[in-house]
């Protein structure tokens, strides 16, 4: 079996959601914080949370320059909401001193589904999840104003982009794990466990 061990960025947000998620997709789960934890994961999960914290404390713990150079070379990355923020290439507004990750040619807006009290759930059909749409929860959900030619659009909601792949690297403004429907978490242990099966010869 083909068990890949999966990472969630322990810095800040819904972590423990993930790692439950990620087990339930039969991976081997564990919290990330350090260098030296993230070179012994085969891929990467950046959940929901606050984005401008995350990637200070990113920098903080010494984990951004790492990051960033494995997801140049194709480390699998998941990331939720705030996580889809980190990926992005390019924020609309971002705050003062935010840093992202990068990994999809992606423009994206903060905060733009609303504020805290504006949150909601909707069923999106997300291209790669077989079966019924997914449930979706926004809690002050970014949203893509638009996309490179090597980003592929795996879902919309009310016309704007809420997930998109890039590669190895996937991004959702909705929060799949808070729901108990693990697919899309499924879909991610298969791109990381498709990395690591050798190439025939």
């Amino acid at each position: 079996m083909n068990t890949p061990v999966i990472g969630v960025l322990a810095l800040q947000g819904d972590v423990r959601e993930h790692l439950i998620a990620l087990a339930a997709a039969d991976a081997v789960a564990r919290p990330v914080r350090r260098p030296e934890e993230l070179a012994e994961v085969d891929g990467l999960v950046l959940p929901g949370g606050e984005s401008t914290t995350i990637s200070k404390l990113a920098v903080l713990f010494g984990v951004m320059e790492p990051l960033r150079a494995r997801v140049r070379v194709g480390l699998p990355v998941y990331g939720t909401c705030a996580g889809m923020i980190l990926l992005a290439d390019k924020i609309l507004d971002p705050r003062s001193g935010q840093e992202t990750i990068g990994g999809i040619d992606m423009i994206v807006r903060r905060n733009a589904f609303g504020r805290q009290n504006e949150s909601f759930e909707a069923a999106v059909d997300v291209r790669g999840v077989a079966g019924d749409p997914v449930e979706g929860v926004f809690i002050r959900a970014p949203w893509v104003e638009s996309v490179g030619a090597g980003a592929e659009v795996l879902a919309e909601h009310e016309g704007h982009i809420v997930a998109v792949r890039q590669g190895n690297v996937l991004a959702t403004s909705f929060h799949p794990e808070l729901t108990g429907d693990h697919r899309v978490h499924s879909l991610f242990v298969d791109m990381v466990r498709a990395d690591r099966t050798p190439e025939s010869l």
